[in-house]
């Protein structure tokens, strides 16, 4: 599992998997244009369901500028994930620069209606070299 989703973070038996691939076919760098599309799961390890409500996103380019997005929900769901079990979804983003990294949290409510934030851990963007 280490392999395949090799960014791992866990909030209060929450674990929040990435992996993440760069996407040659939608890239032009000739345009400024990178583009990346991340795989990420999440797993209830804990207790009691947790529904992921909302997200928040802050992405970093190659040059500094952190841009910040937030919303409801992830690809359109608000999940309810059980104990024991996952979720995946795959998502994409675009940079102006051919590197660049991604973090965030998740606010999510547990069965007995408490709110948290569960930690989305740091993932690079990598552009290959190019000839690479």
């Amino acid at each position: 599992m280490k392999a395949l989703f090799p960014n791992v973070a866990e909030t209060r038996g929450v674990v929040v998997r990435v992996s993440v691939s760069y996407l040659p076919e939608q890239s032009e760098p000739q345009r400024g244009r990178w583009f990346w599309a991340y795989h990420i799961r999440i797993e209830n390890e804990g207790e009691q369901a947790v529904q992921l409500l909302t997200r928040h996103w802050v992405i970093t380019d190659g040059r500094g500028a952190r841009h910040s997005v937030e919303g409801e929900g992830v690809v359109g769901e608000q999940p309810l994930i059980a104990p024991g079990g996952s979720f995946d979804y795959v998502s994409g983003c675009p940079l102006a620069t051919p590197t660049g990294s991604m973090q965030g949290s998740y606010h999510m409510i547990g069965e007995d209606g408490s709110g948290f934030d569960v930690d989305i851990p740091k993932f690079a963007l990598l552009a290959p070299a190019v000839g690479a």
